[in-house]
């Protein structure tokens, strides 16, 4: 880990491991052969207590949105183990470990920094349904059957139905641009419980907390809320955003500058620091966590590589003001 401090002592990754499996322990009701155990590994090197002490900050830092993955992925998990192993025609019984609050905020927390994007449930959730998947920091461009082509962004994936006529692209999760053929066929991309119908042929879809994001590069599309909603047309060099409830107002957009990333580049103007950490961390091979709300508000405009999401993080410190921690090149926390 990497945080402002005058050691000089190194830390190893056996020994940060070690560090929080300690801590793990000492967070669910130790025993006295523990806490024993304990004393002698931290008095048996200077660097065990330095890597304690590291990973205490991490706790501090984390705890909040630790225990928030932890719930979520226990969730996730839930649903994953019942899409793998429940029967179609027998709900799924299997329940998950009782951890206590603590030992869940540790384990979450060693398993992030341990393995960071290998403990995410929700993305083999996305991932064994999905037909076109993009890893972390990788744009990749698809062709499907009917010479559509679809672009995901970095860490995205899509599964694709074409059947009985009518097209079907689910946007799993992430971002898509889609340059559409036309064959006759309805075309239509589901994404966030909405839906996003081509009468044109250049659009991006992306997917927020409670539903998505619609850009139009050229031509038009139609998007819809939910399937009883009515529809909002856009045209080239707008967007709307919906929920399960409604769909905003077209909003004009340069979508040449929006849709950069394709090319390597983040946009932003007046944008609020949580959304570009959002963006960003589509490109970071771990988890992102900002703790500070008020920072998460402030406003960035800029243009920045996607290729290099340490570089940007330092010009936006450089900037903005923040302090960043950072563990086994897998979390990086900012407050």
């Amino acid at each position: 880990m990497t945080a402002p401090s005058d050691s000089t002592l190194m830390i190893t990754p056996e020994q940060h491991d070690a560090a929080l499996n300690w801590l793990s322990v000492l967070h669910d009701k130790p025993s006295a052969a523990d806490q024993a155990r304990f004393s002698r590994w931290l008095k048996a090197d200077p660097a065990h207590a330095e890597a304690y002490a590291q990973v205490q900050v991490m706790w501090e830092l984390t705890e909040e949105p630790a225990a928030k993955l932890a719930g979520e992925d226990a969730a996730a998990l839930q649903v994953l183990l019942g899409a793998m192993d429940a029967p179609a025609d027998v709900p799924m019984r299997r329940s998950l470990p009782r951890w206590t609050a603590g030992l869940a905020v540790a384990a979450c927390l060693v398993l992030t920094v341990g393995v960071g994007l290998g403990w995410q449930p929700q993305r083999w959730i996305d991932d064994l349904g999905a037909d076109y998947v993009s890893a972390p920091g990788q744009v990749r461009t698809v062709t499907l059957a009917d010479q559509s082509q679809v672009t995901l962004d970095a860490d995205s994936a899509i599964a694709v139905h074409f059947t009985d006529g009518k097209r079907h692209v689910q946007l799993r999760r992430g971002a898509a641009f889609f340059q559409v053929t036309h064959t006759g066929e309805p075309f239509v991309v589901d994404g966030g419980r909405g839906e996003t119908r081509v009468l044109g042929t250049q659009f991006e879809v992306r997917l927020q907390p409670a539903g998505a994001q619609v850009t139009v590069l050229s031509g038009r599309v139609g998007v819809k809320a939910a399937a009883d909603l009515p529809q909002q047309i856009l045209t080239a060099g707008q967007r709307v955003s919906y929920d399960q409830a409604h769909t905003t107002a077209p909003a004009s957009v340069d979508s040449e500058s929006q849709l950069a990333w394709r090319q390597g580049w983040l946009n932003y103007y007046r944008t609020p620091l949580a959304d570009v950490i959002s963006d960003l961390s589509r490109y970071y091979p771990g988890r992102i966590v900002v703790l500070n709300d008020q920072l998460a508000s402030k406003k960035i405009s800029g243009s920045f590589p996607s290729n290099d999401p340490q570089a940007v993080l330092a010009a936006l410190r450089s900037v903005v003001g923040f302090e960043q921690y950072e563990a086994l090149g897998r979390v990086i926390v900012i407050r």
